[in-house]
């Protein structure tokens, strides 16, 4: 937990000739074969939280000190916020995070690995939610330890997990392996961006055990795609 911030193939066409069979058509089921589909872009998503419901109590500031400006908005399926990304480090002490590393490193975070441990800031990708207030309640709007989220920054999106939990009247910060994914400076003192992320939980959502991030990618693909084409 950070108490402050230091400063988210077209191919072409072969010509066959004459005696040459077509290619095989691609398997339904699934083989080598089988066409892959493209997943939800960056702009779908952003397309499907311009608009926002508000439905925090109050609003947040990006970083202490900053005007409290930032909403937590709604929709049926999610929840999402704008912001900017401060890194969190902590966790297990690894190279990049560790307290040589990152002045605020803990080597806590509020949700732990299904062997006990806590998180990886540094390997895995996710996103933290400010201790439930008068301001917003996490838990009252299907978010939890594990939730999926879609965290988007210019034309990439990283799918990830709520895993840690920050200060009560801040909001926007990740994991150092989120900003990396996502071409943020991932540097636990100078790194992060100081706007443009929107963060998209997906509510009542679970990835288990929490520290599976290929589970992640694969529930926030099929919730995204749910997401962009519901009402």
């Amino acid at each position: 937990m950070r108490l402050q911030s230091l400063t988210l193939a077209a191919a072409g066409a072969a010509l066959l000739a004459p005696t040459t069979p077509p290619p095989d058509p691609p398997d339904p089921q699934g083989g080598p074969e089988a066409q892959v589909e493209a997943g939800v872009g960056a702009a779908d998503l952003l397309a499907k939280v311009r608009d926002c419901t508000t439905v925090s109590q109050g609003h947040y500031r990006s970083d202490s000190g900053a005007p409290a400006t930032i909403p937590v908005c709604g929709t049926r399926d999610a929840v999402f916020w704008k912001a900017d990304m401060d890194i969190d480090c902590d966790g297990q002490s690894t190279g990049h995070c560790n307290s040589s590393t990152d002045p605020y490193f803990s080597d806590t975070t509020a949700f732990q690995q299904s062997d006990g441990r806590y998180l990886s800031a540094e390997h895995l990708p996710y996103i933290v939610v400010p201790t439930p207030s008068g301001i917003w309640d996490y838990r009252a709007h299907g978010v939890r330890g594990g939730s999926v989220a879609a965290v988007v920054y210019g034309n990439r999106v990283q799918y990830a997990v709520v895993g840690d939990v920050g200060p009560r009247d801040i909001i926007g910060e990740a994991s150092y392996a989120t900003a990396k994914a996502l071409g943020i400076p991932p540097d636990p003192r100078s790194g992060g961006t100081a706007s443009g992320v929107t963060y998209i939980v997906f509510k009542d959502s679970r990835v288990t055990p929490i520290e599976d991030a290929a589970a992640a990618v694969a529930a926030g693909e099929r919730l995204a795609k749910e997401f962009v084409g519901g009402p």
